[in-house]
């Protein structure tokens, strides 16, 4: 008789929820998409290989359905798809199955955020699934640590009236950032810009720096020799010490209107730093060594990113460059030296990722783009219109799925060979 072939009922059951601990309790699978730009942050897909084109009426559906208002883009793991919307005066956490979009369980709380400029009221973080919990930041600033497995809620930390931030112009927009059992957050305080918590009780740890909040997500990664939590807030680089919140090094980078923002995600490539804006700043590539940061290059002719964060492979930066309202154009630069190798005017605003050889683009109009990830030239290998647009959130890549939202819906794409 077989192992299982002797387990009760009961024993089956004691299994399954040991594999879910483990598999939620611990490291996500490679093919898992659990917070904003993948696994690492990057914008990098790593998990079973794409198809590498696909008809003019696009990859096969999944499935759609109707959800709230909100930027964030869905964070996907263990099967689960968590959504993070505006549901009336609701914000909503909603957990689904990733292959039928079907509800799990829903975690919802009062919001009377209003949008200064008429744009959508609902979240615009990306949620964060680790160490077998939710992480969200509302529009209005409300942090929460929510069970993953059922939905509960562990704790809450409503930032603007605890740290006294201001509502700034859109809202609260950045993802947080879990290292180890801290949830890292740029909040904007007066005496707190960066503020760690507790990611089992909310508690606060540490609190560095008196910088404003960015819509930048920020990225742990390990430079020279650190591990490192590398923010950029509105006023430039952040690099702290997780454990303490010890600013290692600061480097002052922003537009010098009151009126800009700092939005796209620090790119680390080895022990260089990679900064991007818009408003007349443009980018900057900085070498970190003994402990402190020296400019490489830097100029507003190479790669201004707006919203939208720029993807490194082999060498080469792929991103977009310009205003989103006065259209943008997809660049493919050199990190090395800022050469822009290509570029295609008039393509519109977007976001970007990269599945092994392709780009993965998902337009503002709700169109699907593949192209090679190359620096010779650019050239569709496939494009459909999936969605209507605006499309704006962030997607999700996960075991060659594509998950896609806009103001209303939500869908699941298969893209797996």
């Amino acid at each position: 008789m077989t192992f299982l072939g002797t387990l009760q009922l009961r024993d089956l059951r004691v299994l399954a929820f040991v594999i879910f601990v483990v598999s939620f309790g611990g490291l996500v699978a490679a093919q898992d998409w659990p917070q904003i730009l993948g696994p690492g942050r990057n914008g990098i897909y790593t998990g079973p290989e794409i198809v590498p084109s696909f008809p003019r009426s696009g990859p096969p559906l999944i499935w759609k359905r109707d959800v709230g208002a909100g930027f964030a883009g869905p964070a996907v793991a263990g099967g689960r798809l968590v959504l993070f919307h505006r549901v009336n005066n609701r914000e909503t956490v909603e957990a689904m199955d990733a292959l039928t979009g079907k509800t799990i369980w829903t975690f919802d709380y009062p919001t009377g955020y209003r949008d200064d400029f008429g744009f959508d009221e609902g979240p615009r973080a990306v949620p964060v699934i680790a160490g077998g919990r939710v992480f969200t930041h509302g529009a209005d600033g409300m942090l929460h640590g929510i069970d993953f497995a059922t939905g509960k809620s562990l704790w809450s930390v409503d930032t603007r009236k605890v740290f006294q931030t201001p509502k700034g112009y859109f809202g609260v927009a950045s993802s947080p950032l879990v290292d180890d059992d801290r949830v890292m957050v740029n909040v904007g305080g007066k005496s707190a810009g960066i503020v760690a918590f507790d990611a089992a009780t909310g508690k606060t740890l540490w609190s560095s720096q008196a910088d404003e909040a960015s819509y930048s997500s920020p990225i742990a990664a390990d430079i020279a020799g650190q591990h490192l939590g590398v923010f950029f807030t509105r006023t430039g680089l952040v690099a702290l010490d997780p454990s303490t919140g010890a600013a290692r090094y600061v480097f002052r980078w922003r537009a010098r209107m009151a009126a800009s923002v700092n939005a796209a995600t620090p790119i680390v490539v080895k022990d260089q730093i990679f900064l991007s804006a818009s408003y007349g700043t443009g980018a900057v590539l900085l070498q970190v060594a003994n402990n402190a940061v020296k400019l490489v290059w830097s100029g507003d002719e190479s790669l201004s990113n707006h919203y939208s964060t720029s993807v490194y492979k082999d060498g080469y930066l792929y991103g977009f460059e310009g205003r989103q309202e006065f259209g943008q154009s997809l660049r493919c630069i050199e990190l090395a030296t800022g050469k822009v190798m290509w570029n295609v005017e008039g393509f519109g605003a977007g976001t970007l990722l990269v599945a092994g050889e392709a780009l993965v683009v998902t337009r503002e109009s709700g169109e699907l783009v593949l192209a090679p990830a190359s620096p010779r030239a650019f050239r569709y290998a496939s494009r459909a219109a999936l969605i209507p647009g605006v499309v704006r959130a962030y997607p999700a890549l996960a075991n060659g799925r594509y998950y896609v939202r806009n103001d209303r819906q939500l869908t699941a794409f298969d893209l797996r060979k």
